[in-house]
């Protein structure tokens, strides 16, 4: 089986939500510092292009966290594969995810990380499907709402594949 990836959204549309999502963070964050977490490994792109955007100060860390294990459906426990290098106790935190599907892992990232005292915590992500959610959790910044469909590009991956597309596309398989 092989797959062919059609554009859904342009690298200009991209590029320009994340310059207004910037510009809403830096408003917002108006002399604060932020620190942005970026939940690895769909999220480095965005994560970097939100950053460079940034008029505020800002720290970044990583994360790769999963509520999956090796399964398709969430196991409703958090699984930190690569936690943070440094303490979030005191920081205004922003969550920098890829996409929100289920919201499972997002849920999960978000409680553990609230118990560890920020002084506040949003989340950021370039893309919600809604239609997939089967725990509530919103997310203050969203670029774009897309219908349930398999995408990659832009960090978002297929068999690991794709991230570096500079649009997000839909993948539709076909029998080779």
């Amino acid at each position: 089986m092989g797959e062919i990836i059609h554009e859904m959204i342009t690298e200009k549309q991209i590029t320009e939500k994340i310059t207004e999502m910037a510009a809403q963070i830096n408003k917002d964050y108006e002399g604060k510092e932020i620190h942005l977490i970026c939940i690895l490994k769909g999220s480095v792109f965005f994560c970097c292009e939100l950053a460079k955007r940034l008029s505020v100060p800002v720290t970044i860390d990583f994360m790769a966290v999963s509520s999956y294990g090796d399964s398709t459906e969430s196991q409703g426990r958090l699984v930190v594969k690569k936690d943070l290098d440094e303490p979030v106790d005191g920081l205004h935190c922003i969550v920098v995810e890829d996409i929100v599907d289920t919201g499972s892992t997002l849920s999960l990232t978000k409680k553990m990380l609230l118990a560890r005292n920020p002084a506040s915590l949003k989340l950021c992500t370039l893309l919600d499907k809604p239609a997939r959610r089967e725990t509530e959790i919103e997310a203050e910044y969203t670029g774009f709402v897309i219908p349930d469909k398999f995408v990659a590009g832009y960090g978002l991956d297929y068999a690991q594949k794709y991230r570096n597309l500079p649009y997000i596309g839909e993948v539709e398989f076909i029998e080779d």
